[in-house]
C-alpha cells in the first residue's frame, strides 16, 4: 500500500472499522490556523453558543485537529493545528473534507485479561460513553513540531484514572483502526493488577483527583457491543483484541 502524499480523503486506507498495525506516526503541527476553522469559523461561534446553552460545562480549550493524512506502508502521515475545540464540535456535526480527528487509546488490560475502560461524566462532550482513558492531543502534546502520541496517552490516563504506564508492560508496536473520518490509534498495556484491583485504584483517585471528566470505570470481558454504552471508535478493538489478541 503506498500512497505519495498526505490526502484530504481516506483513500487507499484499510477498510472501516478494521484494525490494521501501524510501523510509525508522524504528525506535524503546522503554524496558522486550520483551514476549516477559518472557513467556518462564524459557524462554529454560532454552534457553540448552542452547546454550552445545553452544557455550560463545557471548555473552549485548543486542541490538534489535523488537516490532512495520509498511510504509506504501515507510516500514519499527518498535518494538524491547534484548534479550538468550538470549531472541532462543528466539524464532527458535519465530518465535512478537510479534516480528520486522530485520538490515542491506551488500552489498559489487567492480568486477568480485562479491558478496563472509563465512562464519561454527564457535562463533558461524550456523556455517558465507555471508553478507553484518552482525550485529544493538545498544546501539552507538541514535541518538536509533532504530535507525542505517547506522552499525550500517559498524560491522559495518569489524570482520568491515577493509573501510571511507566507500571505496564507496552507490548511492542500501534495498531489503527477508522471510520467517518475519525482514526483511532491505539497501544496494548499490560497492568500488573486484577481488574478488581485496577477497578480499585481508579475509585480511590476519581475522590481526590482535580478533574471530574469520568464517572466510572468498567472491566470489560468480551466484545459484546451492547455491554455498555460504548463509543464508536471501541467496537472494533474489542473485537479484534477478545477475538484475536490472545
Amino acid at each position: 500500500m503506498t500512497v505519495s502524499e498526505l490526502q484530504d480523503d481516506m483513500a487507499g486506507w484499510p477498510p472501516e472499522n478494521t484494525v490494521f498495525p501501524v510501523s510509525r506516526i508522524d504528525l506535524a503541527v503546522l503554524s496558522g490556523n486550520h483551514p476549516f476553522h477559518q472557513k467556518e469559523w462564524e459557524a462554529a461561534q454560532g454552534n457553540w453558543a448552542k452547546e454550552i446553552a445545553a452544557n455550560p460545562a463545557l471548555y473552549d480549550g485548543n486542541m490538534i485537529f489535523q488537516h490532512r493524512l495520509s498511510i504509506a506502508d504501515g507510516v500514519v502521515k499527518g498535518e494538524g493545528y491547534v484548534t479550538p475545540f468550538s470549531t472541532f464540535l462543528w466539524w464532527r456535526k458535519q465530518r465535512k473534507r478537510g479534516g480528520f480527528h486522530v485520538f490515542a487509546f491506551a488500552v489498559a488490560v489487567s492480568s486477568d485479561d480485562a479491558v478496563i475502560a472509563i465512562r464519561m461524566a454527564p457535562h463533558t462532550a461524550n456523556p455517558g460513553q465507555v471508553y478507553c482513558a484518552a482525550g485529544s492531543m493538545d498544546e501539552n502534546d507538541i514535541v518538536d513540531g509533532h504530535c507525542d502520541v505517547e506522552g499525550n496517552m500517559r498524560r491522559e490516563v495518569l489524570e482520568e484514572t491515577g493509573l501510571d504506564l511507566n507500571e505496564a508492560d507496552a507490548e511492542p508496536g500501534y495498531y489503527a483502526t477508522h471510520a467517518n473520518r475519525s482514526v483511532t490509534l491505539f497501544r496494548v498495556f499490560r497492568f500488573p493488577w486484577t481488574a478488581e484491583e485496577m477497578l480499585r485504584r481508579i475509585e480511590a483517585h476519581m475522590l481526590v483527583a482535580e478533574e471530574d471528566e469520568i464517572d466510572g470505570a468498567v472491566a470489560i470481558r468480551s466484545a459484546d457491543p451492547t455491554a455498555q454504552r460504548y463509543n464508536v471508535a471501541m467496537l472494533p478493538i474489542l473485537a479484534w483484541f477478545f477475538g484475536e489478541a490472545k
